[in-house]
């Protein structure tokens, strides 16, 4: 068994479509669960992603692509996010797309880890197109 593990994302229809559109991939690594979402000019989580949960929003570590992001702490401070910015933000914040660009983000959050031996290699491309990459 190999200690390498990789999945695409996006892959195939988004793993959840949100009340406006906008739309989010997300995969399970033996550690992590990566997500990448494609959120839409007016696009907020209170509005369009909160309802859907039935639930307040969760701690989230994540890099923005492209297009601005603002989010609302739980404790009340808010800070733009751009192209480039890494972040971690707490549970209870709120967040949304500012301006009319789209914004696409990474998303990660930590789960406890797997028993590796048990885990199976998974690719969604040829390993001689992993290869070409390098």
């Amino acid at each position: 068994m190999s200690d390498i593990r990789v999945q695409r994302i996006p892959s195939g229809r988004a793993t959840r479509t949100f009340l406006d559109g906008s739309e989010y991939w997300s995969i399970g690594l033996p550690t992590v669960r990566m997500g990448l979402g494609h959120f839409r000019p007016g696009w907020v989580w209170s509005k369009h992603a909160g309802p859907q949960h039935g639930k307040s929003s969760e701690m989230h570590i994540g890099y923005i692509q492209s297009g601005t992001m603002a989010v609302l702490s739980a404790d009340g401070h808010e800070v733009e996010l751009g192209p480039g910015d890494a972040f971690e933000v707490g549970p209870g914040h709120d967040a949304w797309v500012v301006g009319d660009q789209p914004c696409v983000a990474l998303d990660v959050s930590l789960k406890p880890p797997a028993n590796p031996r048990k885990l199976a290699i998974r690719r969604s491309a040829p390993a001689s197109s992993a290869r070409q990459r390098r």
